[in-house]
C-alpha cells in the first residue's frame, strides 16, 4: 500500500528516519532553500527517483492539499506492530518507560500536534484506537513536523483491554480528567507510567476511566475552562520528563 507525504519538514524526516520505502518525490518549480536541498541530497544518495520542477497545481493534485509547500513524496505505508511488540520496544529503550494512550482524539490536527509533543518529550510509544477516532493521515503526519517517523503508534481494537494488558506488564495508569482531585504536579511518575488522554468533546470515556490507577487533573487559574487536548498533552509530556530528568 502506497500513501503521500506533504511538506518540507515530513518528507525530511521520513527520508533521515530510513524507515519509509519512497517511490519517489515531487519538488515544485521555485521551491528552494537548506530543507529542500537536504531532501534532493538524501533522495541521490538513496537512488529515490525526484520529479522537479513540477506545477503547485500539481503537487496540489497529488498531495491533495494546498498546504504542501512544495514538496510531496509517495511512500510505503507504516508498518504496522501489535501491543506486544510496542511494549517490548518500550522496555528495551526504557526500564521506566511512558506510553500515551489517547482515548478517541477526533481532530487530525490535534493527533499531530500530540505525537510532535510526545516524541519531543521522551514519550516512547502512542496507542489510539482503530475506530471512532483520527487515523494516520496526511493531515496527521504533516501537523506532527515529521515525528511520526521516529515515534512508534500502535492502533488497538478495545482500550480497556489495552489498558489491562499494559498493567499486566508493570504499567501504572493515569488517566488526565477536568475536575480530578489529584494534581497532576503532585503525582510521582517513577516507575513505568500509561498516560491516558480523552477525547476533545467526550473526555476520557467511563469504561476507561475506571481502569486507571489514578486520575489527575490540570490545574487552571484563568477564566477558560479547559485546554486544547494537544496543550493538555504537552503538558503532562513535560512533567514527566521534568521528574525524570530530576531523578536523573
Amino acid at each position: 500500500m502506497k500513501e503521500v507525504i506533504y511538506g518540507i519538514n515530513p518528507v525530511l524526516e521520513a527520508l533521515r528516519s530510513g524507515k519509509r520505502n519512497f517511490i519517489k518525490i515531487l519538488i515544485a518549480a521555485g521551491a528552494k532553500g537548506k530543507a529542500v536541498y537536504e531532501i534532493e541530497l538524501l533522495a541521490r544518495a538513496r537512488n529515490i527517483n525526484v520529479e522537479r520542477d513540477l506545477s503547485l497545481a500539481d503537487i496540489k493534485n497529488i498531495s491533495g492539499t494546498e498546504k504542501h509547500q512544495g514538496v510531496a513524496a509517495i511512500v510505503s505505508q507504516r508498518r504496522e506492530i501489535g501491543l506486544d511488540e510496542l511494549i517490548e520496544q518500550l522496555y528495551k529503550k526504557d526500564n521506566k518507560p511512558v506510553a500515551a494512550v489517547l482515548d478517541g482524539i477526533e481532530d487530525p490536527g490535534n493527533l499531530g500536534a500530540i505525537i510532535r509533543s510526545a516524541e519531543a518529550l521522551g514519550v516512547g510509544g502512542i496507542i489510539i484506537p482503530k475506530d471512532r477516532a483520527a487515523g494516520l493521515t496526511p493531515v496527521v503526519v504533516k501537523r506532527s513536523a515529521g515525528a511520526i517517523e521516529y515515534i512508534p503508534i500502535v492502533r488497538v481494537t478495545n482500550i480497556s483491554n489495552t489498558i489491562e494488558e499494559l498493567k499486566e506488564k508493570g504499567f501504572w495508569v493515569v488517566g488526565v480528567e477536568a475536575g480530578a482531585e489529584r494534581n497532576c504536579f503532585s503525582l510521582s511518575y517513577d516507575d513505568p507510567i500509561a498516560v491516558v488522554f480523552g477525547g476533545e468533546s467526550k473526555g476520557i470515556r467511563r469504561l476507561t476511566k475506571e481502569k486507571c490507577d489514578y486520575l489527575v487533573s490540570i490545574p487552571m487559574k484563568g477564566r477558560v475552562s479547559s485546554l486544547n487536548i494537544s496543550a493538555a498533552c504537552a503538558i503532562i509530556f513535560y512533567e514527566i520528563l521534568r521528574q525524570k530528568l530530576s531523578n536523573s
